[in-house]
């Protein structure tokens, strides 16, 4: 039962990172690709391994904090750690098909 839980959190988590906007592009951080890893312990606990589209970016201040905010309003989720990683270093490869079509890349 306990991974059925891990799993409804960790689709409520995408869902909520959904929810969550680089403030230069009006692309989600989750199709921007921006989420290297969502892991959810037994527990309730969540870890996030994320990158910025750049170290300079503007919302390096803010994106982090905004996840970590978003992810603890999900019941049944007891603590949140964000971790901003830059390796491997983001590039727009990373990017959905849908967030490729709104920023007209393809």
């Amino acid at each position: 039962m306990e991974s059925m839980d891990s799993l409804v959190i960790e689709t409520q988590v995408i869902e909520a990172l959904r929810n969550c906007f680089d403030p230069e592009i009006s692309v989600n951080i989750y199709e921007l690709g921006l989420i290297y890893e969502v892991k959810v312990e037994s527990s309730g606990a969540v870890a996030i391994r994320m990158t910025l589209t750049s170290p300079n970016c503007p919302a390096a201040q803010s994106l982090p904090g905004e996840v970590q905010a978003r992810v603890k309003e999900i019941r049944g989720v007891s603590d949140v750690s964000v971790d901003v990683v830059w390796d491997p270093p983001w590039d727009s490869s990373r990017m959905s098909e849908a967030a490729k079509l709104q920023l007209g890349m393809m």
